[in-house]
């Protein structure tokens, strides 16, 4: 019995083999009559026939693969015979094919086809909030930059603090083909956004109660056919949450399968959520089967409008709210709704467009190799902590782009045209101008070096109050001074603004430094901006300039990271402020600088200390050993005494540490590496008429460390000095030609020492 079995077993599988060959000889022989491979077509979809042969050999072709369908449906039964094999949920499928079956949908036997055309434009809808959603977005922009071959417009919803690092974030970026616009959230949240004039407006998304943690963020997807620019007709949707494994141009080209009245591509749930069977008593919002995530959508715009979107989203809100009394996972809640009520709407996106990460999920049912995996969604609130039998790979994955260096992502993409950008288009003429046979051509190319600027990486919540005398910390460093931080938190209690030069893994470093810390976990009135490094020289002024820029109150004190300013400082300087009446005057208050060469050092509490350690020589006045020039105008003689703010006079290479107005004049970033960057900007003041004031009862010290390795190279290079006297020449003649005559003496000095 069994014997006869593997005969009709053996000849059936013959005869298959054999009605493939002749199938395929077939089509092949055909091929050749028509000048191309016949079998392509079918995987770059739905192609017009150009003339009625080619429609009829179609339709043989057809035929055939039906009965070769026929055959292996066969096949399958015999060898099913005596198992038990029972389907499970997989991927999910495109146009109708079942899961699991014999073509599954993130599988196929044809080579991908990019049936986008390579220029055209992708637009891309992220509704981004607050300080942490903005560092998460650029990991995901990141993701989809380093796969992606066409242009691309990203359409951000946000609110003002992530509108602020977003559109500092992209102008500096200068990433070619790369559009950008921002929607204001706070407008779609009251209902005030454009074209609707105020007395025509009515809350949006306000009036929805949401559990979810994102908050009132989390709704404002439902407002994107009103949101986003009315001659728009497709955009893809995504949170700050996701990670692109492939190139986003093969999501935009599922368009292409929409049926005339699919409107929404989604991809289906991947937890048991709206089962409502994760616990006694729970129970979700109404939706089809399993329901749909909304961390990937796919929206058909211009037919959502002409369906009235916005009327069937918020009857279907407020017919479930009356039971519901709140969405529990936002907008998500309320697509399913509106999607339960009308399945046509939906196009079901093949799993492995959203592979859902978080808790009880089953997306590992959605992949078997890495080649498999199409988006990452981190949608467990734990993020990278969630647990998952393949979460290290994923996270090895996200990490990568995290730290990726985003220099890198500025590439051009040969062939397509890109619209006229005015900043990148002067920056491309100033370095094309630049002689590269010139001497000190290295410090001319970092000064024209455009930087990444990521502002407020951190949470920041200081609120200037309206105090005219209120002053801010300002202050660069790098990694290797990161230790400072704590200290001079602890040494200064008011606002901070610090510029840190960092690259895209060191800044990674930082924040868990700084989660670590409590000392900095504690402070939310210290903003700390990341300037991304890019070039050889350090460029120190350009990093005050960031954080100078970046404050918010009238006064800052200029100074660096390696200084700890004695206590009480902060208020000293606010109450100086106040009894100068500086707000009615130009001028620059001096807090004096001493240094100590001991790593531990028992602080000062007073001036009548200070000056104790200073006679005992723990303490000295700053750089009088090796640079006394630099700080000997402040007169420390004169300060031990003093019992009152005293005026000095300019003198050349002068770089004391100054409080002087927000709106001081900007150091001068010809200025890199070491050298001359303060000293250029005390002349500045000086050539402005500040008047220079020393405070009698603030100090500041110097702490040690290790010679940085620019203050190395101008020791140990002639070039090195060489250039940094050139660009001091050229500063005096810049100077010369924005004040005049009264510039001269500068010049006079110079030459004179």
């Amino acid at each position: 019995m069994l014997r006869s079995w593997r005969v009709k077993l053996k000849l059936l599988l013959a005869t298959v083999t054999l009605a493939i060959l002749l199938s395929w000889l077939y089509l092949f022989v055909g091929s050749l009559e028509y000048g191309r491979f016949l079998l392509l077509p079918p995987c770059l979809g739905e192609q017009p026939s150009r003339d009625v042969e080619r429609e009829a050999l179609a339709s043989r072709v057809r035929r055939v693969e039906e009965e070769n369908q026929q055959l292996r449906l066969q096949l399958s039964q015999v060898q099913a015979e005596g198992s038990d094999g029972s389907p499970q949920w997989g991927a999910s499928a495109e146009d109708g094919e079942p899961p699991g079956g014999a073509e599954r949908s993130n599988r196929t036997a044809c080579p991908k086809q990019r049936t986008v055309h390579k220029c055209e434009l992708l637009h891309v809808a992220i509704v981004c909030a607050g300080h942490n959603a903005s560092r998460d977005v650029v990991t995901l922009v990141k993701s989809i930059l380093f796969h992606r071959k066409n242009p691309l417009h990203f359409h951000f919803i946000t609110d003002s603090v992530a509108h602020q690092i977003l559109q500092t974030l992209f102008q500096s970026w200068m990433v070619p083909s790369v559009h950008v616009s921002f929607y204001n959230a706070d407008d779609l949240k009251a209902g005030t956004c454009p074209p609707f004039a105020l007395s025509q407006a009515r809350p949006e998304v306000s009036w929805i109660p949401n559990k979810h943690y994102s908050g009132i963020y989390g709704l404002m997807k439902l407002t994107l056919t009103k949101a986003l620019p009315s001659n728009l007709s497709k955009v893809i949707v995504l949170d700050t949450d996701i990670t692109f494994a492939t190139d986003i141009a093969e999501l935009w080209a599922v368009f292409g399968k929409f049926s005339d009245k699919q409107v929404i591509g989604l991809v289906e749930n991947q937890s048991d959520w709206y089962l409502g069977n994760l616990w006694k008593n729970h129970k979700p919002w109404p939706a089809l089967g399993r329901g749909f995530n909304t961390g990937v959508i796919l929206l058909m715009l211009d037919r959502l409008r002409r369906l009235g979107w916005e009327q069937m989203w918020r009857l279907t809100a407020e017919r479930e709210l009356m039971s519901m009394l709140s969405t529990s996972l936002a907008d998500q809640d309320i697509f399913n709704a509106v999607i339960k009520q009308d399945p046509a709407l939906v196009y079901r996106l093949p799993c492995f467009w959203n592979v859902q990460l978080s808790d009880h999920t089953r997306s590992e049912q959605c992949y078997t190799e890495v080649s498999d995996l199409k988006v990452i969604h981190w949608n467990s609130p734990k993020k990278l902590r969630v647990k998952n039998k393949h979460v290290e790979f994923f996270r090895n994955l996200y990490l990568t782009f995290l730290e990726y260096d985003g220099n890198l992502l500025r590439r051009e993409l040969f062939g397509c045209a890109s619209l006229p950008s005015p900043p990148s288009d002067q920056l491309q003429q100033a370095l094309e101008e630049l002689d590269e046979d010139d001497p000190c051509y290295d410090f001319r190319r970092q000064h024209l070096t455009q930087h990444r600027v990521h502002l407020f990486f951190l949470q920041y919540e200081f609120l200037a109050l309206p105090n005219p005398t209120d002053v801010t910390l300002v202050a660069q460093l790098s990694m290797d001074r990161l230790q400072m931080l704590e200290a001079i938190c602890k040494h200064w209690a008011g606002p901070i603004s610090l510029a840190l030069y960092m690259s895209d893994a060191e800044a990674q470093q930082f924040l868990r430094y700084a989660q670590a810390s409590e000392v900095l976990s504690a402070r939310r009135n210290v903003a700390y901006h990341i300037v991304y490094k890019e070039g050889q020289f350090y460029p120190i002024n350009l990093l005050r300039n960031v954080a100078l820029a970046n404050t918010q109150t009238p006064y800052v004190f200029l100074t660096d990271i390696d200084f700890l300013p004695m206590y009480g400082l902060y208020d000293y300087l606010r109450n100086s402020i106040q009894q100068l009446d500086l707000p009615q005057r130009k001028a620059a208050l001096i807090v004096p600088a001493f240094e100590t060469l001991h790593y531990r050092l028992i602080f000062p509490k007073s001036k009548a200390e200070l000056l104790s350690m200073l006679d005992m020589g723990s303490l000295y006045t700053f750089r009088y050993h090796v640079w006394p020039k630099g700080h000997a105008p402040t007169d420390y003689a004169k300060w031990r005494t003093a019992t009152v703010p005293y005026r000095v006079a300019w003198q050349p290479d002068f770089e004391p540490y100054v409080v002087v107005r927000r709106d001081c004049p900007k150091y001068d970033q010809r200025f890199v590496g070491f050298g001359w960057n303060k000293v250029s900007h005390i002349m500045e003041l000086d050539a402005q008429e500040y008047e220079l004031l020393v405070l009698p009862n603030a100090f500041m010290i110097h702490m040690p460390h290790a010679p940085s390795f620019d203050i190395s190279k101008f020791r140990l290079s002639a070039g090195y000095r060489g250039c940094l006297q050139t660009l001091r020449e050229e500063f005096h003649q810049d100077l010369s030609r924005r004040y005049g005559a009264a510039a001269l003496k500068y010049l006079t000095a110079e030459r004179s020492l």
